[in-house]
Order: C-alpha cells, then structure tokens, then sequence
C-alpha cells in the first residue's frame, strides 16, 4: 500500500483538500497520512485542527511551528522550525509521496526537509500567479522542489513546463476544491443563520482580507482602513468577516476588524473561520465576496456570485466575468459596491462559468497517486522548452 503524507497549515488550504482527503482514505491501494500544522494548531487562529478531527480524519502527526511574532523574522524562524520537525517528521512516517497545496511560506521547509530525504513531492496549484504577496515567489519555488504537479487551467499548466518540469509529470485536473461543491449538502438560510446567531440583512458582503506581503504593516493598516471606511457606507448591509491569516500583518488586520465590529454590532459580525461548509453555504446568500481571498477567484463564480477583488494580492490570477477588480481606495470600492448591484451586471453574473472546473478534479489526483512509477520520480532532469 502507497502511503501518501498530506500536509495541511491553514483553514483555507485544507478546505481545499477535504474531498481529496477522502478520496485518497477510500482508495484501497493508497493509504493516506495527515500531517497538521501551521495556525491549525493556534487558538489565536481558531484551533480549527478541531474541524478536521470533527470531519473523522485521524490525523498522524501534529507540529507546531507557529511562533508569536508574524514579523518577518519570526516568520523566517517558524519557517527553520518546520524545516527541523519535518525532517523528523518524515524519518518516522517514511511515505512514498509528500503531497502539497499552494504557495504559503511554511510550504518550503517542508518539501525542502522532503526532497533532502528523497522523498517525492506532489504540488497542488502550481503555475499560478499572485503579484502582490510573496507567495508569487514560493510557489515557484514549490514547484522546482517537487516532482508531481497538479494544475487547475491549461495555461497554468504550461507555465509549469516552462519552468523546466516535464510535461510527463504535469496533469491539469481542475481546481480540488471544487469537488466540495458538487459534492457538499450545504445548509438551509434557516440554518446557516442559526449557525452564525445573526440574521441575514436586504444586502449581505462576506468580506475577507489578507495582508498584501509585499507591503509594509503600516502601508496594509492605511489600506485596511480605506476598506472599513467604504464599507461603512453601507445601508442596510450585514457585513460578515472572516479574519485574516497568519501571514505578516495578518494580527495587525484582524485587531482592526475586532474594533470595527465592536463599534458596529448592530451590522457587522466576524468569525476566525466559517469553515468549508458554513464559508460554501453562506456563497449561496450573500451579495458579493469582499477583499483579496482566492475564494473570490477561485469559488465565488460557481455560485454566480460577484467578487469585489482589492488591490494586487491576486493579480495574475485568470479570472472569470463575475470578478470587479479596483485598487486598494475608498471611493473606487465604494463605486464597486454600487456596480455589483446594477441590472447590467446582474445579467452578467447570470452567464459566468467558473473557469477553473466543474467539481471533479480528486479523483483524478488520486488515480495519479496510485499509479505513478515512483522509481521514475528519483530523478528530476530540466526539461527544456524550444522557444
């Protein structure tokens, strides 16, 4: 039996991977490993490691690697922490493939700790592009440490190739977390206001913001508030945020939203997470995803639900017709929140496909998994591309 260690870090990465988690424990011929680390493991973050042990996963390992600091040097000492306790990690475990997801810093380390123990990687979402935070450069970084890649649109695919990859070890399934979607019972609007304790309004936003890392914490503080300033212009609008992550300035963004929300109670709610199922339910009642989440990109289109993306967090990132792009000011996003509902583009939400698949991407990874000749992925010669 193939063993197939699945490392998570955060809420978002792992509501991507659910129904691959699955897929993988139900497969005879894998036997899946779960590896959980990063802000899972931080009450400050939500202790949402809870949510994977409520979902029957057995979880093998669990590493801490967060520190208290998300300065850059704090995040740079978590990061040579991972690097120590996966080497470890792996040692004990011995899996036939290490499998990733995505481009968060602590991502490095361990496929660096993996590859040193010639130990195959396989890459979820590479190829992708995300100007505005440092994840741009560890994604790419990510893909020359692993042997495996698994892309979400054609285009994507080819920019993996063109990174030196072989086009032998790249497969364009579609987006993972799509599968949740198409396979989820998402909850009532009965139900999932009973869950958030909070009626739903005549308007509703789900607003997420993450820090722009290339930005100093000052510069993502200013742009923060231009944000809460516009969306306090809303009338007769519950404006539901969830908190951002642990990435430098994420705590700076999150003080901010306690404040806001303590002053406007009446109007606005916040949650460390929503989880998949509530986050997926509430797409299904809201107005329009705010801030810079790839949910907005990757997920909102599906339910034909417009996204207000801010600023260049995911700049680069191929995008369907129901995305309003603006930059980080008060009063574009003040004219955004206006446009989305204009009967113009409520007809243009109508007609939106989702670009990065319909939902049936896992069992493709897994029939990768299983099958693959791991001797073959030993060696990793550049393949050239002819230009």
């Amino acid at each position: 039996m193939r063993k197939i260690c699945v490392v998570t870090a955060t809420r978002a990465e792992y509501g991507l991977l659910k129904c691959l988690l699955d897929d993988i424990s139900n497969e005879p011929a894998l036997a899946l490993q779960l590896v959980v680390t990063g802000s899972h493991l931080s009450p400050e973050f939500g202790y949402t490691v809870e949510q994977i042990q409520e979902d029957g996963h057995t979880i093998d390992k669990k590493i801490e690697i967060l520190l208290s600091s998300d300065s850059p040097v704090g995040v740079s000492k978590s990061m040579g922490l991972a690097q120590i306790s996966f080497a470890e990690a792996f040692d004990e475990l011995k899996p036939d493939i290490v499998l990733v997801l995505g481009d968060r810093y602590e991502l490095i380390p361990i496929v660096s700790a993996a590859n040193i123990a010639r130990i195959p990687v396989a890459h979820l979402n590479g190829g992708e592009l995300t100007e505005g935070a440092v994840d741009e450069l560890i994604r790419h970084g990510i893909t020359k440490l692993s042997q495996l890649h698994f892309t979400a649109i054609d285009e994507y695919a080819r920019r993996v190739i063109q990174m030196g990859e072989n086009p032998s070890r790249v497969f364009n399934v579609g987006e993972v977390g799509l599968d949740n979607i198409s396979r989820m019972k998402l909850m009532s609007r009965e139900d999932f206001e009973a869950s958030i304790e909070c009626k739903l309004a005549a308007k509703n936003l789900l607003i997420t913001y993450h820090p722009e890392t290339t930005e100093s914490v000052s510069q993502i503080e200013k742009d923060f508030s231009q944000i809460l300033e516009a969306l306090d212009q809303c009338e007769d609008t519950l404006l539901i945020f969830t908190k951002a992550n642990a990435d430098v300035g994420g705590r700076t963004i999150n003080l901010m939203i306690d404040k806001y929300v303590e002053a406007n109670k009446e109007k606005s709610i916040a949650f460390m997470s929503l989880g998949q199922l509530r986050y997926l339910s509430a797409l299904q009642y809201i107005d329009a995803v705010v801030g810079n989440s790839s949910s907005g990109i990757v997920e909102a289109p599906s339910f034909k639900v417009a996204t207000i993306n801010i600023g260049d967090r995911q700049k680069g990132r191929i995008r369907s017709e129901s995305v309003i792009d603006i930059a980080v000011d008060r009063q574009l996003m003040i004219s955004a929140l206006a446009a989305i509902y204009q009967s113009d583009f409520q007809m243009t939400l109508n007609s939106v496909v989702n670009p990065y698949g319909q939902g049936d991407s896992s069992q493709q990874v897994v029939d990768v998994l299983k099958s693959v000749e791991l001797d073959k992925l030993r060696s990793k010669p550049f393949y050239d591309v002819s230009f």
